[in-house]
This record gives C-alpha cells, structure tokens and sequence, in this order.
C-alpha cells in the first residue's frame, strides 16, 4: 500500500472517530437535558400539590377571618358554650325586705307548688329557702323566715322557745319538741284536735303555715310562731 493510501484511510478513520465522539457528546447532552426536565417537572408537580394545599388551607380557614364566624366555628366546637354563656339568669318574681331590715328575699317560681327563696344582705346570699310538696324556713340569727307552698314569705324577730319541752304558741297552737337525733329535732303542732302537723329537722331548719300562723323549728331545737 502507498504511503498516500495509508494516509487518506487514516484521515477517514480519524474523522469517524470524531463523528462517533460528537454522538455520544450529543447523546450525553441530550440525557442531560431530559433529566433536568423531569427534575423540573417533578420540582414544579411538588410545588403545585404544595399550593393546592396551601390553597385549601387558606380556603378553609377564609370564614374565619371575621370575629363573628371565629365565634360561630368555636361555640359549635364547644357543643354551644357560647350561647349558653351568653343566657341571661333568670329573674326573682318579686323582693321582699325582710323583718331586720337589712335582708332581702329575692323569690323565684320553679313550677306549681315550687318556689325558691334566696335571703340576701349587702349583695350576698346568705341562705335559700324551697319549697317542693312543703313548706321550709330558717332561724336566721332570731330572724326567722318562712316560705309556703304558694310562694309567700313571712319573717319576724324573735319569740323562740329551747327544745327539749312543750310551748305555747300564737294562735292557740301548741308545740312538743324532742330531740331524734344530733342537729334532728320534731315539733308536734298540736290543736284542740290533737296533733296537727309534725316538722322535723335533719340538718337543716323546717317551717310551716298552720293556717295563718307561720311556725319555724331550727336545727338546734328553738321554735318560734307568728300570726
């Protein structure tokens, strides 16, 4: 072979290897760019779900913005507490200044035969009355106070008798205390008839209205009666 022979086939092996070199060049550029699209695409699908969210989030958080709807998604949160919180308290039917002349019974109606009396003194209570099936009442200091069946309250000061023993009350009554038990005390009423009515103490004071004549049994054992 010549040597111009030799040096055209080395020329032609020479620009294919070239060739061949600016493939795989191409190729690899190529590879290069499709995977930095897909990273791209998957960076960008990322940023979009990221949005969305966010997008949701904002969108549901959006009526809260204002107090009022704040107020509404919480009280129905809290089963209503909002509402509850903002119920007025009832109302006595009436006050009525008591026979001290600082006291005050405020008295409710809780239903037929049910009423409730709170005594009050410069803006405390100091003790409740209740009627339910009967008459109550309380030996306030020696004030005593009677709340009946129809929601009447009667007070007076003083006129109290120690018990163990047997009174005479107003009204032509007479009461037989005896002692059951500790704090526990029974008062027999006792008319021209016999025996009338029973109160009886168990911790807490009892009161009456024996037709006209208000009657109260302390949990100490003291009666008092006043027409």
């Amino acid at each position: 072979m010549s040597s111009s022979t030799s040096l055209r086939t080395a020329r032609r092996r020479t620009v294919r290897v070239a060739a061949a070199a600016l493939i795989a060049a191409a190729g690899l550029t190529l590879t290069a760019c499709a995977g930095s699209n897909a990273a791209d695409a998957r960076s960008a699908g990322r940023t979009d779900t990221s949005s969305a969210a966010a997008g949701s989030t904002a969108s549901g958080w959006s009526g809260l913005q204002s107090t009022d709807a704040k107020a509404d998604v919480l009280g129905k949160q809290s089963g209503g507490a909002h509402t509850a919180k903002g119920a007025k308290a009832a109302s006595p039917a009436r006050t009525q200044r008591l026979a001290d002349g600082i006291s005050t019974a405020e008295i409710y109606k809780l239903g037929d035969q049910h009423y409730r009396a709170k005594i009050v003194a410069r803006g405390s209570v100091l003790a409740t009355l209740e009627t339910k099936g009967h008459d109550d009442g309380l030996d306030a200091n020696d004030m005593f106070v009677t709340l009946t069946l129809d929601g009447q309250v009667h007070s007076w000061m003083g006129g109290g008798h120690q018990g163990p023993g047997t009174f005479k009350l107003a009204g032509g009554w007479t009461a037989k205390v005896t002692k059951v038990g500790e704090l526990r005390y029974r008062a027999q009423i006792i008319g021209h008839d016999g025996v009338a009515a029973t109160l009886e103490t168990n911790q807490h004071d009892a009161g009456l209205d024996a037709n006209g004549i208000y009657i109260v049994l302390s949990s100490g054992g003291v009666i008092s009666a006043h027409a």
